[in-house]
């Protein structure tokens, strides 16, 4: 843009905003200053072939209008020199930073609230745009990303540009930060609580606590250096959102007092601080936990405002305090047994209270094999207790997976039809229909998904629901008779529960692969696997254990893992609560239900197995589906490694056994049968190796992610397992672009990758360890941050795992899938 024109814009700009409050639009930056190619601009964005066709001249951003309110909808930026006709983008962010790209420099971040993208727009003839509808074009992003009173966000423009003057095709504005301050606020949201660690990253920034814990404050020098040889008090207030923060600044700490603290010292762990020995409150009427914001008041006015910290300021609480899962919840519960006919045998449970509760949800619960609808009182009498109706039912499983499917179709469907007659019609107008959990074991577990088969392709159409009434699909122990087209519980969230020690749907034949069920599933989707956990450990019933291997657990305690599991599980899957999310991926080690068996008891192993839906928008760096050469990524980036013996197969056992005879590779793995397609990659080392995956450029911001996250197994029966048994330890580092690294451990939050459960047996095949048990391991992208690190989560060019020598075990086999960037 020529000097004349832009000193036009100016001007014009300045008559514009003659009402805006101008505190709350900042002053721009991010000029074209260091730009990739000399192409510099201090007076705009780095230079471009633009409206004036001169590459020394950049697209200048300015805000052209309208009150920086929340409340309304009046602001508006205009963009001027790009070139004619040209597409881009206006994008925001809660952070700032520096970073080249293109033939420009990106300066808005997520700062821990996402980077959001507005419509792409074209430009007019002159090159230039003028962008309205700010707030109400933001109210759909997720997260934290509308724009709400009491938030801050910062603004620029990336635009196409063919002929500029760095050969990328691309580049941008300057920046502008805009403060939607009704009152009071500092804007200034920041993770504060969590839980020291004893080794780096040295804090942990967690989302929930179990009640009794202590809650820690950490803060980084690093990243707050204002902070540094500040008293401040810590406030912990009951959780706000943002609306009440923006009308009401004041705080009052739920404690009685705040706790004073004076920061100082060059580390995290110098500036870590008890803030609560266990007294916060997690229980209030049938809720998981009770949401808490953290503040760090620096002026120590009692009022949340400018320089101050917030853990909190959204929808989500800061941090979450969480009940006993595992205990009785506050209603007492009613049993009641009818049938409606053949094979409509029913034992409900629900609240006694039913009459004054509404609509609430619905568990359906399939019995397996042998089994009776009546050995399920555990799970009825627990969610009952918490506000749900749980009808358990004759289940016709001896002719096979159709029938059973069939029955659990038309309970379902009978007992919606039938409420008015059902115990005096006390549940008339008190279900929910359109939030319904399936939950089946055995037979039933697979049957329970042929179920949804059949009703999310039309081929079994009830009166009283549809497919989209189904929130939930949980299967116990499922055997897999059918095909991949026969029983799919993909388009519904699905859950898995596995028991180690089963001696019936054991793992071993492909009819028993039961996780092949969890990888057919597309969307939100989630496995518990519970070492020494038998077949029959699952129900409450007369039958045996059905169980076989060492340290095996009894009936009361896989009930007690059961119930602690439960209920967060369908409060996340059913009614979306925040914190009973973690109850479904952090490692056991580390924060488990406190009603569950103790850590302290050996026999207690247990894995979770977690992988989000499309709809998360996570971007996958490599989940072996596609590219099956080993130096390419499914997301077509390099792989490079030096790990021995890795290969991509699909995750199937194929012999029936989980004997290691160094033919293949996939031994133990129960992903998959024949019909099934669900590549991973496995490997083994004996000295210091690595594994490493380059990201997309166009994904190299995870500034606006929160998770590393990936599933991984130990190699059952390989030598390597065998020879350093027990959990496997290894190291996961960040590069960016700068060659600059940062790397964690994952023993540092608790847990490694569990050893194989140690039976024996298993077909023809020698030796001692059960079928590979996939977990989750997510690590926290903001803690490769801590203690000045210097890495730039703005331009992440790998990913590297790092094994044996310093970096962990000194030998492993590994079996690796799903690794990919999380956004909650």
């Amino acid at each position: 843009m020529n000097s004349i024109l832009r000193s036009f814009a100016t001007a014009a700009a300045v008559a514009l905003v003659s009402t805006v409050a101008a505190a709350q639009v900042g002053a721009s930056y991010c000029f074209g200053v260091g730009c990739p190619c000399g192409n510099d601009d201090p007076n705009a964005g780095c230079g471009s072939f633009g409206g004036d066709f001169n590459s020394n001249t950049g697209a200048l951003l300015l805000h052209s209008g309208g009150n920086a309110s929340a409340l309304q909808d009046s602001l508006e930026f205009t963009v001027y020199g790009i070139g004619a006709n040209q597409f881009g983008v206006l994008f925001m962010g809660g952070g700032q930073g520096q970073s080249t790209f293109g033939d420009g420099l990106r300066c808005v971040t997520s700062g821990g609230r996402g980077v959001h993208r507005f419509p792409v727009f074209q430009t007019d003839f002159f090159g230039d745009v003028t962008l309205q509808n700010i707030v109400s074009g933001s109210q759909g992003f997720p997260g934290a990303g509308a724009i709400q009173p009491g938030s801050s966000w910062n603004f620029q423009v990336w635009y196409r540009d063919p002929s500029g003057p760095c050969g990328n095709g691309f580049n941008l504005t300057n920046a502008i930060p805009v403060d939607f301050f009704s009152t009071g606020g500092g804007g200034n949201h920041t993770q504060l609580a969590g839980r020291p660690l004893a080794q780096y990253p040295h804090f942990e920034y967690t989302r929930t606590f179990n009640s009794g814990d202590d809650v820690y404050l950490a803060v980084d020098p690093g990243l707050q250096p204002s902070l540094m040889g500040v008293t401040a008090d810590v406030y912990v207030v009951a959780a706000k959102g943002v609306h009440a923060w923006a009308s009401d600044p004041s705080l009052v700490d739920v404690r009685g007092a705040a706790t004073q603290v004076t920061f100082g010292g060059s580390n995290v762990q110098a500036n870590t601080f008890l803030i609560d020995a266990g007294t916060l409150n997690g229980t209030v009427g049938t809720e998981v936990g009770i949401g808490y914001d953290m503040v760090v008041d620096a002026n120590q006015n009692g009022v949340y405002d400018a320089g101050d910290l917030i853990d909190g300021l959204s929808d989500e609480a800061g941090f979450y305090v969480v009940r006993d899962v595992a205990a009785p919840g506050p209603y007492s519960v009613v049993e009641t047994l009818y049938s409606g006919g053949t094979f409509l045998g029913q034992n409900t449970f629900y609240p006694a209270n039913i009459a004054s509760l509404g609509q609430v949800p619905l568990v359906v619960v399939s019995h397996g094999n042998g089994h009776n609808y009546q050995w399920y009182d555990h799970i009825g009498n627990h969610l009952a207790s918490y506000g749900y109706v749980v009808m358990s039912h004759q289940n016709n499983t001896g002719p096979g997976i159709e029938t059973a499917s069939t029955t659990t179709l038309t309970n379902t469907d009978w007992f919606l039809g039938n409420l008015a007659t059902i115990d005096g019609g006390i549940l008339n107008g008190h279900i929910d229909s359109h939030r319904i959990t399936w939950i089946g074991h055995s037979r039933g577990g697979e049957g329970v998904v042929r179920a949804w088969t059949r009703l999310s392709t039309g081929a079994f159409v009830p009166a009283n629901f549809t497919a989209a009434d189904i929130q939930l699909v949980s299967s116990i122990a499922p055997v897999t008779f059918l095909s991949p087209t026969q029983s799919n519980p993909a388009g519904v969230n699905y859950h898995l529960w596995v028991g180690s020690s089963d001696d019936d749907v054991n793992g071993l034949v492909p009819q028993t692969h039961f996780y092949a069920l969890l990888e057919r599933a597309n969307q939100d989707r989630s496995s518990i696997t519970i070492q020494g956990a038998g077949h029959g450990a699952f129900h409450n019933g007369t039958a045996g254990l059905v169980a076989t291997g060492p340290c095996l657990l009894t009936r009361a305690e896989v009930h007690a893992i059961m119930r602690g599991q439960l209920l967060p599980l369908v409060k996340h899957y059913i009614d979306g609560d925040i914190p009973s999310k973690d109850f479904l991926w952090r490692q056991w080690e580390s924060f488990k239900p406190i009603g569950a068996p103790p850590t302290t008891n050996p026999c207690v192993v247990v894995t979770f197995d977690y992988k989000d839906g499309p709809a998360a928008g996570n971007v996958v760096l490599d989940d072996f589906s596609t590219n099956s050469a080993t130096n390419l990524s499914s997301s077509g980036q390099a792989v490079a490694f030096n790990v021995q013996n890795l290969s991509e197969e699909n995750e199937r056992d194929t012999d029936s056994s989980f004997a290691w005879t160094g033919v293949q590779g996939m031994n133990g793995m129960t992903h998959s049968l024949s019909t099934d397609q669900n590549l991973g990659t496995v490997f083994d080392w004996t000295t210091p190796s690595f594994w490493e995956v380059h990201v997309d450029p166009f994904e190299a911001d995870f500034t606006d992610d929160a998770y590393l996250s990936f599933r991984a197994a130990q190699g059952t029966r390989h030598p390597n397992t065998i020879a350093a048994l027990g959990d496997l330890d290894f190291t996961v580092t960040l590069r960016d672009v700068n060659g600059i690294t940062s790397s964690i451990k994952i023993s540092a939050y608790g847990g490694g990758i569990e050893e194989p459960y140690q039976r024996s047996g298993g077909g023809s095949g020698a030796g001692v360890g059960w079928h590979d048990e996939m977990e989750t391991v997510r690590v926290r992208l903001s803690d490769f941050l801590a203690n000045g690190s210097g890495i730039n989560l703005f331009a992440i060019d790998a990913v590297r795992f790092d094994f044996g020598g310093t970096s962990g075990s000194a030998q492993g086999r590994l079996g690796l899938d799903d690794v990919e960037i999380t956004k909650d």
